[in-house]
């Protein structure tokens, strides 16, 4: 054993290493910066297969350690299809890597722009498979808290590519069916009421923020619009959003009853995911 460069293994799937990634990977270009990493593209030397490889520098992580220990336990958990991978698990003293699965296809978001806005085919389709990926997490007692287009990923440039979820950093973790969260996150536009309330919260926030997804896909903007955070902070707390007139008059009662069901405002009266697989739409 004291050979082997696998110092542990956080399950079968997702081996942690000490030794340098570059003795098994050749890393390119940048494919995209956060706020505590950069994403390279990177080859693996033997397989010839190509991955995308968080770098994240350890200087960076000074008091934010929590934060991408979060994101590695939720990632070591999961495998489903619409879920980005974590193959492997780098660790050394200047920097931490996370080999993620490829996807080449883009985020939502700019599909979204390029687009406008979505048929209600490909719309319900769009949902169906970001339901499908966040029902997977909620059966596991994991909670995103950060849905949005810009987490949202095409695994190719195709039309019919698969959707990608991404960013597990404001993940948590469950630990029953009645454990319920207090900390203020996610972003301003999707985030729930509860959380704006201050109220505990739970699974229900995912399912808002998808409702808010499936808003914009439809008609090409969000349902909540102020350049005064405080003031759509107001509008989000209320549950206030229209179908207007005249974006709104070619679609279907059956996709507006969709919305209503994932935006209601009460999380006891709002669709869980699996609720909202077996709506019509």
């Amino acid at each position: 054993m004291e050979n082997d460069n696998r110092v542990d293994e956080l399950d079968k799937k997702t081996p942690i290493y000490k030794t340098p990634i570059l003795n098994n990977y050749k890393i390119s270009h940048v494919l995209g910066t956060g706020a505590f990493s950069e994403v390279k593209l990177a080859e693996h030397k033997e397989t010839k297969k190509l991955a995308a490889i968080k770098c994240i520098p350890r200087r960076v992580l000074r008091g934010k350690s929590d934060l991408i220990n979060n994101e590695i336990n939720v990632l070591r958990k999961i495998k489903h299809p619409n879920i980005i991978e974590l193959l492997e698990f780098y660790d050394n003293q200047s920097h931490i890597y996370l080999v993620m699965e490829l996807v080449t296809g883009g985020e939502l978001f700019d599909r979204i722009v390029e687009k406008g806005s979505y048929s209600e085919r490909d719309a319900s389709e769009l949902s169906c498979q970001i339901l499908e990926a966040v029902q997977y997490l909620h059966s596991l007692g994991i909670v995103h808290r950060d849905l949005k287009p810009e987490n949202l990923l095409y695994m190719s440039p195709d039309d019919d590519a698969r959707i990608m979820l991404s960013d597990f950093g404001l993940s948590k973790m469950l630990y029953s069916d009645t454990a319920m969260l207090q900390t203020a996150c996610g972003t301003p536009g999707y985030v729930a009421p509860e959380i704006l309330l201050q109220q505990p919260y739970g699974k229900a926030v995912d399912v808002w923020s998808i409702g808010v997804i499936a808003y914009i896909l439809l008609c090409g903007y969000p349902p909540f619009y102020d350049e005064s955070d405080a003031n759509l902070f107001e509008q989000i707390k209320k549950a206030e959003y229209e179908f207007d007139s005249p974006y709104w008059d070619e679609i279907s009662d059956s996709a507006k009853d969709f919305i209503k069901h994932l935006m209601e405002k009460s999380p006891l009266k709002r669709f869980t995911c699996l609720q909202a697989l077996d709506h019509p739409w």
